[in-house]
């Protein structure tokens, strides 16, 4: 019997979903701080700026997925930006990831939106395989800049 659920977080999750967003942090090199995770992700949740899908294993939290809402000027239309996709090491593998995709997928079918986007390192080949099985193609017609802005 398959154990793995997927829904959208609510505030409630919030103590849940901390440590795997501070895990997804870590991941990409950040010194561990849960306290600011927690504290960034309530700032999504009470100002409505983000989209966060959980994934439990047998009532254990162990992935989730954050979507930023954004907009086409071109198309007309409403996008999605899946900024953070995460899960536990010891839970890879059982196919999270890819249902933690199309919750996010469907959300934003829900809503009318015309694409989904996201972006990953280089390097990382598992995501990169993982996000082309799930139909997802890599951008051949744009390049993506980025400026980095101080904080004051």
């Amino acid at each position: 019997m398959n154990s793995i659920t997927i829904r959208q977080a609510v505030v409630s999750d919030i103590d849940a979903l901390a440590p795997l967003f501070d895990g997804y942090r870590q991941f990409y090199g950040r010194e561990s701080d849960v306290r600011a995770a927690r504290e960034f992700l309530l700032a999504r949740f009470n100002h409505g700026e983000s989209v966060v899908f959980i994934a439990h294993d047998a009532n254990v939290p162990v992935g989730f997925a954050q979507l930023y809402p954004g907009f086409s000027s071109v198309s007309l239309a409403r996008t999605f930006v899946l900024n953070d996709l995460f899960v536990r090491e010891g839970h890879r593998r059982k196919g999270i990831g890819s249902l933690l995709l199309a919750a996010a997928v469907e959300f934003g079918e829900s809503l009318g939106a015309v694409r989904l986007s996201l972006s990953t390192a280089v390097g990382n080949e598992t995501a990169q395989a993982l996000y082309q099985s799930a139909g997802w193609r890599c951008d051949e017609q744009f390049f993506v800049y980025h400026c980095a802005i101080s904080a004051q």
